[in-house]
């Protein structure tokens, strides 16, 4: 009986133990990567969204190098002002990164014609916004009027457009409203209009809602990705900003190529 006994427990301990080695392997997680979100469920792959423009900013396989960007120097003058508005980005802590883009990219706006909705600026002229002076000093940019008020630049001919960089003025630490950027075919922006930066965050400027967030002015500018969009044509609108309801422009530099 002590034998058979035996046996029965030695049986008995053996299923024990693979049945915990099966418990323990169905139980164990799933780690994080390729097909999972995280919570131990595969997720099914989907193709990236396109936008709504060409993407071609970073083509691959391209010969990439920095666009030549020269920033002017900081210049933030007086007690800095509150500038907590709704949406704005955080700073980035540290220099921008270059922007790589299709080699023999450069400033393709550089002493191009610029024409305004303010066609008497209170200060300066309308073409120092093309006239290669990014430094925040007085006689180095131009005040608009109030309200929503825009510029235009003629590139003259079809281009790629791969990044537009825009000073508004970096001598305070302000933040524009409604700085939408578009760009289109034709100088009435009817044809081919794309916009490529908006954050117009209730339609004032009347050029739809944006989802881009608000920023505080720099002496970098704000470098706006354009991905490779074809147009001869650039627009800019704001409305204001958070010292006053005036509208300013230090410089508007387009890094692109003409279209091939």
């Amino acid at each position: 009986m002590r034998k058979g006994f035996d046996s029965t427990m030695k049986v008995f301990v053996l299923m024990m133990f693979l049945a915990s080695l099966c418990f323990v392997c169905s139980c164990k997680k799933s780690e994080p990567g390729a097909g999972s979100d995280g919570s131990g469920k595969t997720v099914k792959q989907t193709e990236p969204v396109k936008e709504t423009y060409q993407e071609v900013s970073k083509p691959a396989g391209g010969d990439l190098e920095a666009i030549d960007l020269v920033l002017p120097k900081p210049m933030f003058v007086g007690t800095p002002q509150d500038t907590k508005v709704e949406n704005l980005e955080k700073p980035l802590g540290r220099p921008r990164p270059p922007f790589l883009a299709p080699a023999g990219t450069k400033n393709v706006a550089e002493s191009k014609a610029v024409s305004s909705s303010d066609e008497e600026p209170i200060i300066g002229e309308i073409e120092m916004i093309t006239d290669g002076d990014k430094e925040a000093a007085d006689g180095s940019y131009v005040e608009l009027g109030p309200f929503v008020q825009y510029v235009t630049i003629d590139l003259e001919a079809e281009h790629d457009i791969y990044a537009i960089v825009v000073w508004h003025y970096h001598k305070q630490a302000r933040v524009y409203y409604d700085v939408v950027v578009q760009v289109a075919d034709d100088a009435d922006f009817i044809t081919n209009v794309k916009t490529i930066f908006n954050n117009d965050i209730d339609n004032s400027a009347g050029q739809g809602v944006g989802k881009d967030k608000h920023y505080t002015e720099t002496n970098e500018g704000k470098l706006i990705d354009a991905k490779g969009v074809k147009g001869r044509y650039v627009r800019l609108y704001s409305q204001g900003n958070t010292s006053n309801d005036l509208n300013h422009y230090i410089e508007v530099a387009v890094y692109g190529k003409p279209v091939q």
